[in-house]
């Protein structure tokens, strides 16, 4: 069974930084891009950061351009998402996530990780 556990998440002041990690099992995700999301109380979810599977070449959400930093250890099967200078407003549930739909396989997801960032 494929899973996808973040961990990492907590309670954090602002300006202060967390390091969020995917560990996937079940399957290797070495040649998938990785994502990470977040969903805040009463919003949608939305798209933090995006690693690419050929090169490790990044793509992040404007809001968090030159505050996060994605990368990933393929030999551990698992994504990071290093976050720094946090504010109040990247209090959310963070979600990694491997889109396997292109070649047919799944969406998974993981169960998210709360960060609460206080001001």
């Amino acid at each position: 069974q494929v899973q996808l556990v973040e961990s990492g998440g907590g309670l954090v002041q602002a300006g202060g930084s967390l390091r969020l990690s995917c560990a996937a099992s079940g399957r290797s995700f070495s040649s998938s891009d990785m994502r990470w999301y977040r969903q805040a109380p009463g919003k949608e979810r939305e798209f933090v950061a995006r690693i690419s599977w050929i090169g490790g070449s990044t793509y992040y959400a404007d809001s968090v351009k030159g505050r996060f930093t994605i990368s990933r250890d393929n030999a551990k099967n698992t994504v990071y998402l290093q976050m720094n200078s946090l504010k109040p407003e990247d209090t959310a549930i963070y979600y990694c996530n491997v889109d396997t739909r292109v070649s047919g396989g799944p969406n998974y997801w993981g169960q998210g990780t709360q960060v609460t960032v206080s001001s």
